[in-house]
């Protein structure tokens, strides 16, 4: 198995690409029609374990999605054809404590690794008047953590970052929207590039090519320019071509040299070929 660079998140080494999910799960940003086709592309967890084995025979085992069983069958499914465990980092969502205990009965029934409130449970919940995480946030995190789970925060908003750095909240790493489209960006890319270059912990970037609306050399290219050698970036592929061309360029980038990778070609570009290629 290959490797591919690995930074250390919570005492734990990951590697610094790690497998998405909206590609495979159904949530495209593009339209409900896309949604419907993905779910039909990937509708057994086998068929969802074929592009997240690339990524693990490259040395990428990890894994971001929200909690579930189909998910589960999936890592199954490709531990067993590899012969590795995958690193499954959860982020589950919940309305009050009592929701949040039972979410997180199931990432450690699932035998997730990390565990990070979705967005829609963290950025409801921070005190940017005092940046702080609410009260109710730091339990979640501690029960998280007193559940044996790496906890950290899933966020859309760079103040979650700032909220939890400054009232020492206990968290290993963010998940963070970042790239060159500013897709889904509460602020300038320059502001959230920032805030990551600051953060006391890794940050994982997510959505590197905003739901594929970059190109992928200008979306990792942008993301993986700009991101410390401790950060991670998560980037998702509805194919185990697309998985390889995602491995490729990432490295590519990291390793600061042209990618291997062939152009993909239309009638149009004929009068850029030149003669012999």
């Amino acid at each position: 198995m290959s490797g591919f660079p690995r930074t250390t998140v919570g005492g734990l080494s990951l590697p610094r690409l790690i497998c998405g999910s909206n590609a495979m799960l159904g949530y495209s940003h593009i339209s409900s029609a896309r949604d419907k086709f993905i779910k039909e592309l990937f509708d057994t967890p086998a068929k969802m374990a074929r592009v997240i084995e690339v990524f693990v025979k490259h040395g990428c085992d990890a894994f971001l999605s929200s909690p579930g069983d189909f998910v589960r069958q999936a890592l199954d499914v490709t531990e067993q054809r590899t012969g590795r465990k995958v690193i499954w980092i959860a982020t589950p969502s919940a309305g009050n404590v009592e929701e949040w205990k039972i979410a997180v009965e199931k990432c450690v029934k699932q035998r997730a690794t990390f565990c990070l409130p979705h967005m829609c449970v963290t950025d409801v919940r921070l005190d940017g008047l005092n940046k702080r995480l609410a009260p109710e946030l730091t339990e979640f995190l501690s029960i998280a953590r007193k559940a044996g789970l790496i906890p950290g925060l899933s966020t859309h908003t760079p103040d979650a970052v700032i909220c939890a750095d400054s009232s020492n909240a206990d968290v290993e790493t963010y998940i963070q929207i970042y790239n060159a489209a500013g897709f889904l960006c509460q602020v300038e890319t320059d502001w959230i590039a920032k805030v990551i270059n600051e953060a006391k912990k890794p940050v994982i970037v997510i959505k590197p090519l905003a739901a594929g609306k970059l190109l992928p050399p200008t979306g990792f290219d942008f993301v993986w320019s700009t991101i410390r050698e401790r950060d991670l970036v998560c980037a998702g592929a509805m194919s185990v071509y697309e998985a390889e061309e995602d491995i490729e360029l990432s490295l590519a980038c990291i390793e600061k040299r042209k990618a291997s990778v062939k152009l993909q070609f239309t009638r149009s570009k004929e009068s850029l070929m030149k003669e012999g290629n």
